[in-house]
């Protein structure tokens, strides 16, 4: 049953999608997409992740992102924007909800004068061209490499499920008519880890953490520890943003650009950034208040390169006329890709 109010984000439980009645799936559906039409951001709880396969994936982060530096450093992201694989390091990725055009250097040079400050991970289909995967070497981290290629296809097929709930929920006829744009050779799984840092240095916009931003794809599930820091805006207040606090063992589900271009804006692509968590570890050495890190594992659901992602004929009518032209995924991404990585790649972001 959905659970929410107005300045929080619902909580679906997808325990008798699977087993239950057709009535049931239709119930579950018409509440996700009504948790997607209000808020575009909702809680997933019994999603189909085993518990113990979420905590592996998390002990695994960890244990990459403790490695020294020049360890993490033999799987290195690739200059520019155009492949979004291996490690990112501090300072490097600059996330922003801006469209970097042509001539528009000087906006990618401002807004890179406040830098990100983590460090993350991609990982892909281990058989898609257009995305190498880009490995540390087998013996700095034993297990590592076989373990993510069968999580990323354990979250797909999570996904699946999802984006059948969703398709029934606009009202399509075909549960699985998303699933003819989506092979999983797409997607993106991302380990996400955001050291301590001065309190300080965030609330004053010395350094970010993720500013607000939409999702590109078709939706992204992200699972999240217990640190908080995730924001996400308000359905009626524009620039004011609500917490997505953690809860145990569930999957944040947020629709993505080209699933609100799909349903002619019936559901929402909503901003949502990581900022100052609520809970705050002690203060440091020199007595300065320092935030928890914070590890997240989102996996990005997007459609296959060629797909044309265009108005779905159940979501316009005469007073709901379609309000975007096709597009290509792969344009699409590359348009907001850019500017998110450099073609000269940032030093390494040091914190004194």
């Amino acid at each position: 049953m959905m659970a929410s109010k107005p300045d929080t984000i619902p909580v679906i439980d997808f325990n008798a999608w699977s087993t239950g009645p057709i009535d049931e799936k239709k119930r579950i559906a018409r509440e996700l997409t009504d948790a997607c039409r209000q808020v575009g951001f909702v809680y997933i709880v019994n999603h189909g992740v085993p518990n113990t396969l979420l905590e592996e994936a998390f002990s695994w982060s960890k244990k990459l992102f403790d490695l020294p530096e020049e360890k993490k450093m033999l799987a290195p992201h690739p200059p520019g924007p155009s492949v979004h694989r291996g490690y990112s390091w501090p300072g490097l990725e600059k996330v922003s909800q801006d469209i970097i055009k042509d001539g528009d250097e000087a906006k990618e040079v401002e807004n890179r004068k406040i830098s990100d400050f983590k460090e993350s991970y991609e990982i892909g289909s281990e058989d898609f061209d257009l995305q190498p995967n880009v490995w540390l070497p087998e013996d700095i981290l034993p297990g590592f490499r076989g373990f993510m290629v069968n999580f990323y296809w354990e979250c797909f097929e999570v996904a699946k499920e999802l984006l059948r709930a969703l398709a029934i929920g606009i009202g399509l006829e075909d549960e699985d008519f998303f699933l003819g744009f989506h092979s999983g050779e797409n997607n993106q799984l991302r380990l996400l880890h955001y050291p301590p840092v001065e309190e300080a240095k965030l609330s004053s916009n010395v350094l970010a953490r993720m500013p607000a931003h939409s999702d590109w794809g078709t939706i992204t599930m992200l699972f999240q520890d217990d640190c908080g820091g995730l924001q996400v805006e308000h359905p009626n207040e524009p620039g004011h943003f609500v917490d997505a606090t953690p809860m145990k063992n569930a999957l944040v589900m947020n629709v993505g650009d080209l699933l609100m271009r799909w349903s002619n804006d019936f559901l929402k692509s909503t901003l949502h950034r990581v900022t100052v968590p609520p809970i705050q570890s002690t203060l440091s050495a020199d007595q300065k208040s320092m935030t928890k890190p914070r590890y997240s594992i989102p996996y990005f659901v997007s459609p296959n390169p060629k797909s044309v992602i265009e108005c779905l004929s159940v979501c316009a009518d005469g007073k709901h006329p379609v309000k975007y032209e096709p597009v290509v995924q792969e344009e699409y991404r590359r348009m907001r890709a850019r500017g998110q990585y450099a073609e000269a790649p940032a030093p390494a972001l040091i914190i004194a």
